[in-house]
């Protein structure tokens, strides 16, 4: 990852042992999910459960709003009416699409469609309002509180949430996104979802 996410390499070999890295925890995770499930799940459920970690990572998922979050970077020629759009776009296709994934374990113990997309929803939700925190962390807080660098996202010239709607309204929509999240649980069972 440290070569999708633009980190300075410390030789010239480095990318590539990190890429054969990420192909094995990736073969890794595939023949664990199949091996892990195959015995006691239908194939039709194991197969649209591997399909949801692959789409999770893969092009329509991580690597496009990598690939986005890259060409983003010091990017002013994104329209201000777009940089809304094209931050969702990043942050839906980044960590939202990781923990959509979730709804894995939710096929894999037989979930209806419905509940599968339920708890897509609520994983969209909790994706996004992460990144909202994380960016209004970056901008109001320091180093030492953060146990990272403060304001990187600033100096890299990303598009952040603070950066496009401020502050204020960046707390606000978090407080959205949570109301939403809370409200796509419901019809759960509120001992087993009381830990999400």
């Amino acid at each position: 990852m440290e070569k999708l996410k633009g980190k300075d390499t410390k030789s010239a070999l480095q990318p590539l042992h990190a890429i054969e890295e990420e192909d094995a925890f990736l073969a890794l995770s595939v023949t664990h999910t199949l091996a892990a499930t195959s015995e006691n799940v239908p194939p039709s459920r194991v197969s649209r459960a591997v399909f949801e970690m692959m789409k999770a990572v893969g092009t329509d998922g991580l690597v496009a709003g990598q690939a986005a979050d890259l060409a983003g970077e010091k990017m002013v020629l994104v329209e201000n009416d777009k940089r809304l759009e094209y931050l969702e776009f990043i942050h839906i296709h980044k960590t939202a699409a990781l923990l959509e994934a979730l709804v894995m374990g939710c096929i894999v113990g037989g979930g209806s469609d419905e509940e599968v997309e339920r708890l897509r929803r609520y994983a969209r939700c909790v994706g996004l309002m992460y990144q909202v925190v994380d960016d209004v962390l970056d901008v109001t807080k320091s180093s030492e509180e953060l146990g990272k660098t403060a304001g990187k996202d600033l100096i890299a010239g990303k598009l952040t949430y603070p950066r496009v709607m401020g502050v204020e309204k960046s707390k606000e929509y978090v407080e959205k996104l949570n109301r939403e999240a809370c409200e796509h649980l419901q019809g759960f069972d509120s001992d087993k979802v009381a830990p999400l």
